[in-house]
């Protein structure tokens, strides 16, 4: 997990952020949207960078700063890491679905932990019958390109 030191920052609109001193493309890989947790001084978090000011950052609400007694302008340690199934942790049938349809596999990456778990969880149903986890892996892949964010409920 990055450990670093930084201040509490205001950006040109108003926004309070914590700002993120590398690229988050570079230590986790490229991807629409990072999803992070960690620690800020004694306090958790989690949630999406966002760009604030030509840089990164973690977007920090008032009730968030005020619960955990943060103000603007506050030197604070932290320790931050994507969360969430990355791509190396994949399994290799899943991987190789995604690295062959690059639309697909934005759109995956881009998803909260809680919807890209949805869908390995579903597949990893499958473990003993290939064949069902084949047409999961291919079905979770059109819809990926379809932007959905779930499966459909199945019909009863």
């Amino acid at each position: 997990m990055p450990r670093y030191r930084t201040t509490i920052a205001k950006d040109a609109q108003g926004r309070v952020y914590l700002p993120v001193p590398f690229d988050p493309d570079a230590q986790w890989g490229a991807k629409p949207r990072h999803h992070v947790r960690g620690v800020i001084g004694p306090a958790k978090f989690r949630g999406p960078l966002a760009e604030f000011d030509g840089g990164w950052g973690l977007p920090l609400g008032p009730a968030w700063r005020r619960d955990c007694e943060v103000r603007i302008g506050d030197a604070v340690e932290v320790l931050m890491d994507a969360e969430g199934p990355q791509a190396e942790s994949l399994a290799p049938d899943v991987a190789a679905a995604l690295a062959a349809d690059p639309q697909a596999a934005a759109f995956f990456h881009g998803l909260a932990t809680f919807y890209r778990k949805g869908y390995l969880r579903w597949i990893d149903a499958t473990k003993r019958r290939p064949d069902v986890r084949t047409a999961r892996i291919a079905e979770m892949i059109e819809l990926l390109k379809a932007g959905r964010k779930t499966r459909p409920a199945p019909k009863t």
